[in-house]
C-alpha cells in the first residue's frame, strides 16, 4: 500500500473535544459506510480508502475510510491487525497505540486507538477507530495537524451508519432484525409454503430464502441479492457474497476462512464458527455456490457437516496438482482422500433441488397470465472447410391465462429463421383444469385432446415459477418455467 504524504506536522494533545465545529452535508455513501462530506474538504478515492482532506496554512487533516474486510472474530483482534495494516504500514516510527477501552456503537463493538509519529522532524497524531460486527471490520483512520480537527473527527465518526453494502436505506441492524423475523412470502393465494420430503428434510418459504431443515441441521437457499455475483476473484466473490447475505445475522466470527476448486464448475466456499443472533448459540456456517446461486448450512460443527454431505469443506486445499487434474484434495466422511472426479459436492448442490412446493388448483384460480419464452441460435459451419454456412433461429412462447371457475385458455407461438425464411406455428385451446394430487394437473383440452402435467412451484422473492412437464410425454425430463405476468 502506498504511503501517503504528509506536508504539515505539529505536537497534538490526543484528547477529544466533542463541540461541532464543522458544517455537514448531506449523506454520501462508501461501501458498507453511510457519512456526511465535511463542507469544503477535498474528497479522493484511493483503491480500497476514500479520504476527505483539508489544508488550513500550515495545518492540515486526512480523515481516511476503508472499505470492509471480513472480521478476525473479536473487537481486539480486529484492532490490532488494522493497526498493523493501516497505521504501522504507512507511518514509519509511530508509536504504539494507547488504547481505549471497546465500546458499543449501533450494534457494532467499536475500539478507537491513538499514536504519535514523526515526518520532516515534527509530531503527527494518529487515531484508528476500527468497528467489528456481523463478520465485518470497517476501520476510519484520521491524521490531523491541528487541536480542531480531532472534534471534527469525532463529530464525523458520530454520525456515520453501517450499512449491509447496499444502497437501500436499511441499516445492518434493521436488515438483521428483518431477517430473524422472516415471514413466509405469499404473494396471491398459495395453499402450500412448505414441503415434508420423504428423507426427513422439510422447505418452507421465507422472505429472502428458502429454509430447509431436518433435525439440528440448516439450508438456506438465498434469492438472488445485488453484490453477491459480481466479476471478482473468488476470495473476494465469496467475501462480499458472506458480508451480504450471510454476517448480518451472526457475530463473533471464528476461523473464517474461503477457497475453491478449480474444475468445470468452480465451486467456492466460505466457511467459519460464529454466534447466531437470534439463539445466541455457536455454531459452523458453510457458505456455497457452484455456478447457480448461493445456499448456505448451518450445523452445530464441522463434523455435523460431513457427516450429513460426505466431506470435510476445512480439509480442502490447494497441492498435488500432479497428482489430480483439479489441483487440489479434499478429505471425505471416512477421512479418505478423494478428487475432482467422484464429485464430492452432488449432495450439497442438490440441496437446491429443495425449492420445491406443491400446486393446489385453487392456487390459479383468476390469477392471470403466466408466461414462458424461448429462444436459441444455431451456427452452421461447412463440414469440408470449417467456413461459416449460415445460421438459424429459433423462438417460442407458451403462455396459460387462468380464470375464475377453474377455466383457461392456453396458447403457443413459434418462430424458426433460416436462409432468410420464416417459418410459423401457432396453437390454442380452452377448457378447465382440475388437482389429480399435488403434484399433477388434469387440463380437458390442449392440442385437440386432454393433458396431465407434472407441476411444481419454486420460490422466488416476492413470488414463484410454476414448472410443468407433460406426463404422458416426458421427453427428457425437463420442465417448462412459467411466470406470472403482473
Amino acid at each position: 500500500m502506498k504511503k501517503i504524504i504528509l506536508h504539515f506536522v505539529f505536537c497534538v494533545s490526543l484528547a477529544l473535544v466533542l463541540s461541532p465545529v464543522e458544517v455537514l452535508a448531506q449523506k454520501e455513501t462508501f461501501d458498507i459506510i453511510t457519512y456526511k462530506p465535511l463542507k469544503g474538504w477535498t474528497i479522493e478515492a484511493k483503491g480500497t480508502a476514500m479520504m476527505l482532506s483539508k489544508i488550513d496554512g500550515g495545518s492540515w487533516c486526512q480523515i481516511i475510510m476503508y472499505k470492509n474486510t471480513v472480521s478476525k472474530g473479536n473487537i481486539n483482534d480486529d484492532f490490532d491487525s488494522e493497526w498493523k495494516t493501516l497505521v504501522t504500514t504507512n507511518y514509519q516510527g509511530i508509536s504504539s497505540p494507547e488504547k481505549e477501552n471497546p465500546k458499543t456503537y449501533k450494534d457494532w463493538n467499536v475500539m478507537s486507538g491513538s499514536g504519535v509519529w514523526k515526518f520532516n522532524g515534527n509530531n503527527v497524531a494518529t487515531i484508528l477507530t476500527t468497528y467489528s460486527g456481523y463478520g465485518a471490520c470497517v476501520s476510519i483512520v484520521c491524521n490531523a495537524t491541528a487541536r480542531p480537527y480531532l472534534a471534527i473527527f469525532q463529530n464525523f465518526i458520530a454520525g456515520i451508519d453501517l450499512y449491509n453494502g447496499k444502497k437501500e436505506t436499511t441499516s445492518i441492524k434493521d436488515q438483521n432484525q428483518n431477517n430473524q423475523n422472516a415471514t413466509p412470502s405469499i404473494t396471491g393465494n398459495y395453499k402450500f409454503n412448505a414441503t415434508n420430503f420423504d428423507d426427513g428434510w422439510t422447505s418452507t418459504i421465507k422472505e429472502e430464502w428458502v429454509e430447509v431443515t431436518k433435525a439440528n441441521k440448516k439450508v438456506l437457499l438465498h434469492f438472488p441479492k445485488e453484490g453477491t455475483i459480481i466479476p471478482a476473484d473468488p476470495d473476494k466473490l465469496t467475501n462480499a457474497a458472506w458480508n451480504i447475505l450471510v454476517a448480518p445475522r451472526y457475530s463473533n466470527l471464528r476461523n473464517y476462512k474461503t477457497c475453491y476448486v478449480e474444475d468445470n464448475k468452480r465451486p467456492y466456499f466460505g466457511m467459519g464458527y460464529a454466534t447466531e443472533n437470534k439463539t445466541g448459540k455457536s455454531v459452523f456456517i458453510v457458505l456455497f455456490r457452484r455456478g447457480g446461486g448461493w445456499l448456505e448450512v448451518v450445523t452445530a460443527d464441522n463434523n455435523s457437516f460431513t457427516q450429513e454431505f460426505g466431506f470435510n469443506p476445512e480439509s480442502i486445499r490447494w497441492g498435488a496438482i500432479s497428482q489430480y487434474m483439479g489441483g487440489w484434495v479434499v478429505n471425505n466422511s471416512q477421512g479418505n482422500t478423494i478428487n475432482a472426479d467422484q464429485e464430492v459436492f452432488d449432495k450439497l448442490e442438490n440441496m437446491f433441488g429443495r425449492n420445491k412446493f406443491p400446486v393446489a388448483a385453487a392456487d390459479l384460480t383468476n390469477t392471470g397470465e403466466w408466461k414462458d419464452r424461448y429462444s436459441s441460435n444455431t451456427f452452421y459451419a461447412n463440414y469440408y472447410t470449417g467456413a461459416y454456412a449460415g445460421m438459424s433461429t429459433y423462438s417460442s412462447s407458451n403462455w396459460f391465462v387462468f380464470k375464475a371457475g377453474n377455466s383457461y385458455h392456453w396458447e403457443l407461438a413459434a418462430a424458426n429463421s433460416y436462409g432468410g425464411q420464416i417459418a410459423t406455428a401457432k396453437a390454442k385451446g380452452d377448457g378447465t383444469y382440475k388437482s389429480l394430487n399435488d403434484w399433477q394437473l388434469y387440463f380437458t383440452e390442449m392440442e385437440g385432446k386432454p393433458k396431465t402435467f407434472n407441476v411444481y412451484y419454486s420460490a422466488i422473492k416476492g413470488g414463484r415459477i410454476l414448472w410443468m412437464l407433460d406426463a404422458q410425454s416426458p421427453g427428457s425430463g425437463i420442465f417448462t418455467g412459467y411466470k406470472q405476468l403482473k
